[in-house]
């Protein structure tokens, strides 16, 4: 296989040894670029792409590497590159559906320094990070713009996240580096917000802080040791308030249902929805994958009832093979 640049272009904005507390160098060689390539018949290769590329953190000395788990989910190979370009193969160990955190460990010596995992709940706004996606020209210099609620439109919620800008470019899987040289998060998001005077571009960063409780669990099962939330196959936007279904995943619960884009989600089990936030928490709530969801929802003017039989979304993907 051969294994091309994630990008070439310097980014605008690099950091600098002399603006830093830390060194920066060394933090940066933890920094790895990950390609992944996935089988055409994987679940998610029509929404994801059979081929994927971007960034891991070497978080322990023994080449295990943290990224953002959509770029490996269904991965039949992966291959890990170095601030120097040497290659490594890797294999996917875990993803978390919960945090979308994911894990690989390389199949050989990376020789890379580990980064030290730091406190994502001690980060405030304002502060100077560095959004680092390998060497000082594939890095950049951020600062941290939020940290609020997020809920994604795969039924995916996280209660605080962390928003930084300007975006980089390239942010899956990028490192957030916070002041003191330790990881604050992991890049998952490019989004657009509004502002005075027009829009910017931010990333979506997932906090660090989340990874601490699940790891160990991660590494021993490859997963979290815990029931699979209930899911539907929802692929939903807010406007207005209101939960509004955009697509629905194939061969999906929520689809096989009799659910259609366009339906207007009102309630769950009879409990009004308020937002895509609390329509994920009041599904969850409902048990484990398995259980049967009553929704109503709005249709042409019409309220129409459906009773979808959840699945675990783990159940639908193809699980990592060993190279």
């Amino acid at each position: 296989m051969t294994i091309k640049p994630q990008y070439e272009v310097p980014l605008p904005r690099q950091p600098k040894p002399e603006a830093c507390d830390f060194d920066l160098d060394r933090a940066l060689r933890s920094i790895v670029a990950l390609q992944a390539v996935i089988p055409e018949d994987a679940f998610t290769a029509s929404i994801l792409g059979t081929e994927r590329a971007g960034s891991g953190v070497v978080i322990r000395a023994s080449g295990l590497v943290l990224t953002i788990g959509y770029l490996i989910t269904e991965a039949e190979s992966i291959w890990l590159t170095d601030v120097d370009g040497r290659v490594t193969p890797g294999h996917v160990l875990a993803y978390d559906q919960e945090t979308g955190f994911g894990l690989v460990q390389a199949l050989g010596k990376l020789g890379l320094p580990a980064l030290e995992l730091g406190r994502s709940d001690a980060a405030r706004i304002g502060d100077p990070v560095v959004v680092a996606g390998g060497g000082r020209r594939q890095s950049l210099s951020a600062e941290i713009i939020g940290k609020e609620e997020f809920a994604g439109y795969w039924e995916y919620l996280l209660e605080e996240a962390i928003f930084t800008a300007p975006a980089h470019p390239h942010w899956g899987g990028t490192g957030l580096i916070g002041r003191d040289g330790k990881l604050l998060g992991i890049g998952s998001l490019h989004l657009r917000q509004v502002v005075e005077g027009g829009q910017r571009d931010i990333n979506m960063m997932v906090p660090v802080d989340l990874l601490s409780p699940v790891l160990e669990e991660m590494l021993a099962h490859g997963r979290v040791n815990k029931p699979p939330r209930p899911w539907l196959g929802i692929y939903a936007a807010e406007a207005g308030g209101k939960v509004i279904v955009a697509d629905l995943a194939d061969q999906g619960p929520a689809a096989a249902a009799g659910m259609q884009p366009g339906d207007v989600i009102a309630s769950v089990r009879d409990e009004g929805v308020e937002g895509l936030a609390d329509f994920y928490r009041k599904v969850w709530a409902s048990g484990r994958a398995g259980t049967e969801i009553l929704l109503e929802v709005v249709r042409d003017g019409r309220a129409v009832w459906l009773r979808i039989a959840s699945a675990d979304r783990r159940s639908f993907l193809k699980a990592p093979k060993l190279q």
